[in-house]
């Protein structure tokens, strides 16, 4: 921005140079004028070709990433190398470090005071995605790849059933070899796992009955068994019959029967053994694991909880700083919860009345069939209610569908308890709201509403989709993301809506929060863990003594926190940035601040850093005021 003022200055100049020489020598009027057309023209110049060669460069790293990963290309909807898994290899996360090294080359070779705004934050953002991504190699072990939370073990089935599309025959062919092919990828995963263990970097003790567990429930069902057909069967199965109904595509019957047969055969050959051999070796794995679950316990696990803060926050927050917040923030919601429970009665403490919200039965539906299917429909009902009333809140809203449906069975035990789903790159396929209901008391009516918006409407759906459908950005910010921005929105999004009257019942409004305390104490349990060296049952009791969330609620949660360092934190302090921004915005502009401009100004860059975020609003005030 400072170079285009200087080339506009410096255009304005010349200009006023050949007015005065045309009023002093006539003879000479055209030489003036000429030289600042050329040095307007060549500064134009300069500035589209850097645009374009930024642009072009921006396009060439995304797709070069989305090329290196077969697993993306599904995610994103396209029908390419649909027969393979990633490379979970060294080898591959080497090269992956010599590309980044290439492309920050190339990045930095291109001249950024040439370009346009636009362009300059997309430059910004690559140049610091990639420096951040060549300083953090050396990190690249310090993770669990198979948790209760995620993993490759889980991920494998979950692509397959809700991102591998069948519309054509080869896209069933691709389905049996990506069975066919799990071995490598397996063998791949357990080579990940050796090095960690080496490193001294093995899952926590109670991991593994999670992960041993689940892996073993991916390969039950017929046609491992004599049981019900194997949730992969199913799909696989399901998908057929659909494409079937096509009768361009000419799938006949003795088409589908050799299709069907090779799915069986590759799912008990291939896919058994690789679910087997990596049981196997969890199973000798586990007597290593130990029950101290901070990453203090790593080498430099200190150094990279730092650097796990900075990224997921986005901000230079120390752990100290970051627990402080939380402490503080759990006192204000806990007297916004007395308030509430002064309103309907209730007669006892705080605790009293939380231990009333965690029991009474009234709160939680039957955990059958019925009780589930009402829990989803009431959660569809509430989202499509707000969608409606979309207009009062935001002008640009997202294109994409969503769809609200259960945590799969397979999975549904060990998994957090609500999670969302981006589209696929056309909007052909919804956005996924997930709702965990194996245990439905853990999911209480009253936390509902605040669930539905979170997840979906106004919430992650909103969101991501849009970040998605934006015009006129790279597609490396349309699908990249900043923890804190994307869940700090999603945060954001569960209070929103009762500025604009919901949450009329007093117990969902408990619930909102109880759902903003519940990210609160996320931020004293991670830093507790992981800085503080507080053991998984002091996460658990804190969890239980300041909130009214179930116990398996607090267990989970902790678990998260132990698999996952840092990454709870980002909820409360991106939404605390946001209301910050928008109360700074409002004080500023009086009659001229719009909340629905407001929401137009964080949501229409894509997700982005927080001081990026900071910025973006500053700038809009600034033209609000100037206007």
């Amino acid at each position: 921005m400072t170079q285009k003022i200087i080339i506009l200055g410096l255009l304005a100049t010349l200009a006023a140079c050949g007015n005065q020489s045309t009023s002093t020598d006539a003879s000479n009027t055209a030489k003036p004028e000429s030289t600042a057309v050329t040095a307007e023209s060549a500064s134009e110049a300069a500035q589209t070709s850097a645009d374009e060669q930024a642009e072009a460069f921006f396009e060439e790293v995304f797709e070069q990433s989305v090329a290196r990963s077969p697993e993306a290309q599904t995610f994103l909807g396209r029908g390419t190398n649909m027969d393979k898994w990633d490379d979970l290899s060294e080898a591959f996360s080497q090269e992956s470090l010599r590309l980044s090294n290439e492309n920050l080359a190339k990045l930095t070779a291109i001249d950024a005071s040439q370009l346009s705004d636009a362009n300059a934050l997309s430059y910004a953002l690559m140049k610091q995605s990639l420096e951040d991504s060549i300083a953090d190699h050396k990190w690249r072990l310090y993770n669990y790849p198979v948790n209760q939370m995620f993993g490759t073990h889980s991920s494998v089935p979950s692509l397959l059933i809700n991102q591998h599309r069948i519309s054509s025959l080869k896209d069933a062919e691709d389905y049996i070899a990506r069975l066919n092919n799990i071995a490598p990828y397996f063998d791949q995963l357990i080579d990940g796992l050796k090095a960690r263990a080496a490193a001294g970097i093995i899952p926590p003790k109670f991991v593994f009955p999670h992960i041993i567990r689940d892996s073993g429930n991916i390969i039950k069902g017929a046609p491992f068994d004599d049981g019900e057909p194997n949730t992969l069967m199913t799909d696989f199965n399901g998908k057929l019959d659909k494409l079937a109904e096509n009768e361009e595509i000419g799938l006949t019957d003795e088409k589908k029967a050799e299709l069907v047969a090779a799915a069986e055969t590759a799912l008990k050959t291939s896919f058994k053994g690789a679910y087997e051999k990596l049981i196997a070796y969890l199973t000798e794995l586990e007597t290593q694991a130990t029950t101290d679950d901070g990453i203090w316990k790593w080498e430099n696990g200190d150094e990279y909880f730092n650097v796990a803060l900075a990224r997921t926050t986005t901000t230079d927050l120390t752990s100290e700083q970051i627990h402080q917040i939380g402490l503080d923030e759990v006192a204000r919601i806990h007297d916004e919860m007395r308030q509430i429970k002064e309103a309907v009665g209730f007669e006892g403490d705080l605790k009293q009345f939380m231990q009333f919200m965690r029991d009474d039965e009234q709160f939680y539906y039957a955990n059958d069939e019925e009780g589930k299917a009402r829990y989803l429909q009431e959660a569809t009902d509430l989202i499509e209610t707000l969608k409606a009333n979309l207009d009062s809140m935001f002008i640009t809203k997202p294109k994409a569908d969503l769809k609200v449906q259960a945590v799969e069975a397979f999975r549904e035990q060990s998994a957090g308890k609500a999670f969302y789903q981006r589209p696929s790159e056309d909007g052909a396929r919804p956005g996924l709201y997930y709702a965990n209901l194996y245990d439905m008391k853990a999911m209480p009516t009253y936390q509902m509403e605040a669930l539905a918006y979170h997840e979906g409407v106004p919430g992650h759906h909103m969101q991501i989709a849009i970040s998605q459908e934006l015009e006129g950005i790279p597609k490396f910010r349309k699908f990249g993301g900043y923890t804190a921005y994307i869940e700090g929105w999603g945060l954001y999004s569960e209070f929103l809506p009762k500025e604009f009257g919901y949450y009329s019942d007093p117990y969902s409004d408990f619930g909102r929060l109880a759902m903003e305390l519940w990210r609160a104490c996320r931020l004293v349990v991670d830093t507790g863990i992981h800085s503080k060296k507080w053991t998984r049952e002091q996460g658990i009791a804190y969890y239980v003594d300041n909130t009214p969330n179930a116990e398996s609620d607090a267990v989970k949660m902790v678990e998260r926190h132990i698999v996952m360092p840092s990454q709870a934190t980002a909820y409360k302090i991106g939404m605390l940035k946001i209301l910050e921004l928008r109360k700074a915005a409002k004080e500023s502009l009086g009659d001229k601040f719009d909340i629905r401009e407001y929401h137009d100004e964080v949501l229409k860059f894509g997700p982005v850093p927080l001081n990026v975020l900071e910025t973006n609003v500053n700038n809009w005030v600034a033209r609000k005021l100037a206007s």
